[in-house]
């Protein structure tokens, strides 16, 4: 069974490896998972990937792979020769989930489907030439996930519950921009709180600036997962 801590993972956007070495140290184990986005990716963050899982540090890496399918499932099977716990591909079409799912081969990798990006608002998928609403959007692609074999996807805390109840209690659910109580919304055009994510059926939430960019970046985590503790609770 997850402790609440365990169903935090921590953004690594920054820059470079020692800052991201440098938040882990102040973060210790007081998060459950800690996600490598595109921008460190190239700024050693592979490195740092692989010298997490080797330390038993459970590692997200956020790719968002999409590509033709003999380079997904290549990509995929590099990440999970890793040592990654998670992967990220968008479930925009079956090709691409598929690749994902011969990749990861016979590891224990868990891939996730995106659905639709939390900074993205419906004007935003009608500017892509999707004329259908944002959450039928979200919900589409996430059974286009789950048929695929995928482990579960990222969605917005405003499309959880309606994904929640289509698939069911065993597909994970990881809910990214997410913002404490009284905090910015920033570039987030769908943002929830902690609370609001957990009550909507996801598993785990995703926070990146109002954690690593607090002053006392442990603190700001711990309340976040007392939050969670608490949601949990009812």
């Amino acid at each position: 069974m997850m402790l609440p801590r365990d169903r935090l993972i921590v953004a690594l956007d920054v820059s470079g490896a020692d800052q991201a070495k440098a938040l882990i140290a102040a973060l210790g184990d007081s998060v459950g998972v800690y996600k490598i986005g595109l921008e460190l990716l190239f700024a050693g963050g592979f490195e740092l990937a692989r010298a997490l899982a080797q330390s038993g540090r459970p590692v997200f890496v956020d790719a968002k792979l999409l590509d033709i399918e003999a380079t997904v499932e290549r990509s995929t099977a590099a990440i999970a020769n890793s040592g990654a716990a998670f992967l990220t591909v968008h479930a925009l079409d079956k090709k691409t989930l598929a690749a994902a799912v011969r990749g990861r081969g016979d590891s224990t990798l868990k891939l996730l489907g995106v659905t639709v990006l939390t900074n993205l608002a419906p004007s935003d998928l009608i500017e892509q030439g999707i004329d259908h609403p944002l959450a039928e959007v979200a919900l589409h692609r996430a059974k286009l996930a789950k048929d695929a074999g995928l482990d579960g996807v990222i969605a917005s805390g405003h499309e959880a519950a309606n994904i929640r109840e289509a698939t069911g209690p065993g597909f994970l659910i990881v809910t990214p921009g997410v913002r404490p109580r009284g905090s910015e919304a920033q570039d987030q055009a769908r943002a929830v709180t902690p609370r609001m994510a957990i009550g909507a059926g996801a598993d785990y939430l995703v926070i990146g600036r109002p954690i690593t960019r607090a002053p006392d970046p442990r603190a700001a985590a711990d309340a976040i997962v007392a939050e969670i503790a608490s949601a949990l609770a009812g």
